[in-house]
């Protein structure tokens, strides 16, 4: 068993949370070292951020995590319930007296948990604080909120502090009031917790933090846990001070931390402090940080500044900067500059861009140098290079040319060119060698073998070796084979075969027994339809459920329809929406009437595009502050979009102070984007300065 307190401390590791997750997958999925229980607590913010799909176009940082949760989380409630409460009280009784104390606090909200870890008392230090240490804390709040690590510096701590503090505690601060502050603030309560208590970094435990040379951080401290729960709650509508941005860019000496507050800063329009903490993180050595100013600054109309920044970093050969420079100069026309910094690039260590370059010569007419730069990129190793000179090849008529590419790279390390060349050696009549190159692929480890071999057991009529491969395939991690055949028994006539095989493959993907289902009620086998979908349910893919109860319910038949959505929301929250949407197309009253009663469940279950409608329809009804509610239950929720609504709606009504006035309300919180480039810049042309006033013209 593998315990993971405060699991987003190892998925969200900027640098290998990624790696984290695939080998926990990989544990699990080992039938050798089985069983094998992982088990770790994610807060509701972390859970939604790496499940969450990613826009389109956008990188997707959480892959591998978001496969290993899917279908593995279980929503903790904030306290024990009666019937647990009651098993409690047993237990105290029979002599665990730290739980009897614990009950006589918490038999009415039942935050037993909480409790026994000094929660109240930690908040109550908190609320009954001096006004120093509440505001060391609301800084610390504050930088863990906006994804500062841990470790929070003494320096950064104090300067940012000051921001927090009202003019009247400012003025009676007394001299020693640093070193009163933290040591009201390292008095421990229960569990040996403290509020805010220093911390030794061991050397281990910051593999990746870069610190600039004479900038050590000094003394640095950590928030406790509950408190910066609460803080992220509390303070979650509150945009810091402006003592928070400058101690930030004086104090903060880690990459990470200053290119997570950097996008905090412009992710509340507070342009001008995101600018200078993006240039402080290429200061420190962030490895992205200047693409991301490069982008920012070509949003903002200025290209001649992107460009002079692109051509300060290709000054020290950064390859991912000189493709980048690259491109913009090739969409600017200037082909000839673009190429130099291409094969610069390459020469910085980045073969990939030999490919792009290698497409532009064939643009001019130039095939020759094309090929010679694909040759030149599988040279350096290229992964996919040997497949485009073997395309070349075959589209040149050079067949035999193009499988010794495929061979050589196959002796290269390169499995996934067997197959290819597996396929070749069959179209060309060769079957014993085509079946030669599939075994030694799947012997390599590339399951495409597997699946060419049990494809052509199918059609020799061989169904139980091509079933055996098959299964071999799936148990590698590949269902295509199982799919391929569940395709070819259902069109053959063997309906149960098929199911059987769709349920095997299911497990990793769920989409032809989805179509099975979708088949059973295409032919009115209504039962069998609903037993697939609830199979494929069972699998992880709500899908089927969810269209079915769609489909039922276009037919006429509502009733069943909200039985099997309701069923649906549990694993897809939009299933009720969903039918709420159709509703709306009725043109009578009653039709109108169940859509509202619809979309309410569905927001009930949890679904965050029913927020919005309703957010919108309480709008128009002219019920704002039911409207405003919904709306940031929404975005609390990962979708802002609403606000952005609520404000165009207000804009057009002419109701300009309350759109401006929530407009702002929704930068302070983050989510300036939602609401638009042009309806940021028409209100604040310049950004918003950290108390929210228009920031003027700067440099």
């Amino acid at each position: 068993m593998i315990w993971l307190n405060e699991a987003q401390h190892y998925f969200g590791d900027a640098h290998v949370g990624e790696q984290i997750a695939a080998a926990l997958h990989a544990l699990l999925t080992d039938e050798v070292r089985m069983p094998v229980l992982v088990l770790g607590t994610l807060w509701p913010k972390y859970a939604r951020e790496y499940t969450a799909l990613p826009a389109t176009g956008r990188q997707d940082p959480f892959s591998r995590a978001r496969e290993l949760l899917a279908g593995r989380t279980v929503s903790v409630p904030e306290g024990f319930d009666v019937e647990s409460l009651a098993a409690a009280t047993r237990l105290a009784q029979g002599g665990d007296q730290l739980l009897a104390d614990a009950l006589t606090r918490a038999d009415t909200h039942g935050r037993v948990t909480q409790d026994l870890a000094g929660a109240p008392e930690l908040l109550r230090r908190y609320e009954n604080g001096s006004p120093a240490a509440q505001a060391l804390l609301q800084a610390a709040m504050d930088a863990r909120r906006l994804h500062v690590g841990l470790h929070l510096p003494q320096a950064f701590l104090i300067d940012a502090a000051t921001g927090y503090l009202t003019d009247t505690d400012y003025d009676l601060l007394s001299d020693d009031w640093v070193q009163a502050a933290f040591a009201e603030l390292a008095e421990q309560v229960h569990g040996k917790q403290a509020p805010l208590r220093r911390v030794t970094v061991r050397l281990s435990d910051t593999p990746h933090s870069v610190v600039v040379p004479g900038s050590h951080p000094g003394p640095v401290f950590r928030l406790a846990d509950y408190l910066e729960q609460h803080g992220r709650e509390t303070r979650r509508l509150a945009c810091p001070p402006a003592s928070f941005w400058r101690a930030s860019h004086a104090h903060l000496t880690n990459p990470d931390d200053l290119n997570n507050v950097a996008h905090a800063a412009h992710a509340r329009y507070r342009m001008q402090w995101a600018d200078h903490l993006m240039r402080r993180a290429i200061d420190v050595g962030h490895l992205g940080a200047h693409h991301t100013l490069v982008t920012w600054l070509k949003k903002a109309g200025k290209h001649r500044e992107a460009e002079s920044l692109m051509r300060q970093v290709t000054d020290v050969d950064d390859p991912r900067a000189l493709a980048s420079l690259a491109i913009w100069l090739s969409n600017a026309g200037n082909r000839q500059e673009a190429e130099a910094l291409l094969r610069q690039a390459f020469d910085a260590g980045n073969p990939h861009v030999l490919s792009v370059l290698a497409n532009w010569r064939r643009e001019a007419g130039d095939h020759e140098e094309a090929e010679a730069l694909v040759q030149q990129a599988a040279d350096a190793d290229h992964p996919w290079a040997w497949k485009i000179l073997t395309d070349r090849r075959r589209e040149a008529g050079d067949h035999e040319g193009a499988e010794s590419i495929a061979r050589q790279a196959a002796d290269a390390g390169k499995p996934q060119a067997l197959p290819l060349v597996a396929n070749w050696r069959r179209e060309a009549g060769d079957h014993e060698e085509a079946e030669a190159l599939a075994w030694q692929a799947a012997e390599a480890g590339d399951t495409e073998g597997l699946r060419l071999l049990a494809c052509w057991c199918e059609e020799a009529g061989d169904h139980e070796e091509a079933e055996a491969l098959a299964e071999q395939a799936a148990d590698a991690g590949d269902p295509r084979a199982l799919l391929f055949l569940a395709r070819l028994r259902e069109e053959a006539g063997y309906p149960e075969i098929a199911e059987a095989l769709a349920r095997q493959a299911a497990e990793l993907d769920a989409t032809f027994l989805e179509a099975l289902a979708f088949r059973r009620e295409d032919a009115g086998d209504h039962e069998r339809a609903e037993a697939l979908a609830r199979q494929a349910a069972d699998a992880g893919s709500w899908n089927a459920l969810t269209l079915l109860a769609v489909q039922r319910d276009a037919a006429g038949d509502h009733e069943g329809a909200e039985i099997l959505a309701r069923e649906a929301s549990t694993g897809n929250p939009n299933a009720l929406t969903w039918l709420g949407f159709q509703a709306m197309q009725g043109q009578r009253v009653t039709d109108q009437e169940r859509a509202a009663a619809l979309i309410q469940q569905g927001a009930d279950a949890g679904d965050v595009n029913a927020l919005g409608v309703l957010a919108v329809w309480r709008e128009e009804a002219g019920d704002r502050n039911a409207a405003e509610a919904l709306a940031w239950r929404s975005a609390d929720a990962g979708v802002p979009n609403p606000l952005a609504r609520l404000v165009s709606f207000r804009e057009g009504a002419g109701n300009l102070m309350e759109a401006q006035a929530l407009a702002r309300q929704a930068a302070d919180a983050g989510h300036a984007h939602a609401l638009g480039e042009h309806l940021l810049t028409a209100r604040w042309l310049y950004g918003l300065d950290p108390d929210g006033t228009p920031t003027p013209r700067w440099q």
